[in-house]
């Protein structure tokens, strides 16, 4: 069952994409890993993703899609996930992003048993995205909370406190933790913990339109799990490159 720590990108997965300058846009990469909150969503191994956005100067909507590999008898190898949100620039340095994705899965139908095919895990999750802009870069403060956590019925919450500082022009490094929070830690089966954290440090940058990052990342789940293979430290790098219309 994917393990209980599905989520959105940022990688992350879900990684919701900012707003595009041309009014449609499509994104397509490739990640050494597609992780979410420093857990591999593809059992350690390569992923392939694209999107499609439309956007204004404040408005946006779009869909995201990646290959998973969740291990053991589940045969689920898709994530596509929808997504539609407001954008306020509410004064020179502070902006609110806020929306609403819904995230779907394929590849596994129902054979083995009631709850077992990948459109059983669906689920909607509400986020917003606050940021502060100085001489000493940007500053965010992210948000995420489903009630219906991979079509569960439990509550999770996830809260990211992250920083961004372009060393040099065109050479960013960025800096994140963020904390995953269960409200019933029994529906997951990653020892009973009812939450855990997450470490990551980023480099980004852009050569010739492709857009290129490289970060490594670690969790501090109990290394002793049988899981921790798909959450211990690791370098993940990926490039990705964006048509706009």
């Amino acid at each position: 069952m994917k393990k209980i720590l599905l989520a959105t990108a940022v990688t992350s997965a879900m990684l919701l994409p900012s707003l595009a300058t041309a009014d449609l846009s499509v994104t397509a990469g490739v990640v050494s890993d597609y992780t979410f909150n420093g857990v591999s969503q593809t059992d350690n191994s390569p992923a392939l993703q694209v999107s499609l956005d439309y956007g204004t100067d404040d408005f946006y909507v779009g869909t995201w899609a990646s290959n998973v590999d969740f291990d053991g008898n589940q045969d689920t190898n898709i994530e596509w996930d929808f997504y539609v949100g407001k954008y306020f620039q509410v004064s020179q340095t502070f902006s609110v992003d806020t929306g609403i994705a819904y995230y779907t899965y394929h590849g596994q139908d129902n054979e083995a048993g009631p709850g077992t095919a990948s459109d059983d895990f669906a689920y909607p999750e509400v986020y917003g995205k606050f940021g502060l802009a100085s001489d000493y870069g940007q500053t965010e403060l992210n948000l995420w909370y489903t009630w219906d956590y991979f079509g569960y019925g439990e509550g999770h919450s996830v809260a990211m406190l992250a920083h961004s500082y372009e060393v040099v022009k065109g050479h960013t490094l960025r800096a994140s933790v963020d904390q995953s929070m269960f409200s019933d830690s029994d529906v997951k089966n990653w020892g009973g913990e009812s939450s855990y954290n997450h470490y990551r440090l980023g480099y980004e940058t852009s050569v010739e339109g492709f857009d290129l990052s490289l970060a490594v990342e670690t969790t501090d789940f109990d290394k002793d799990m049988d899981t921790n293979d798909t959450a211990t430290t690791r370098i993940v790098a990926g490039v990705s490159h964006t048509y706009a219309f």
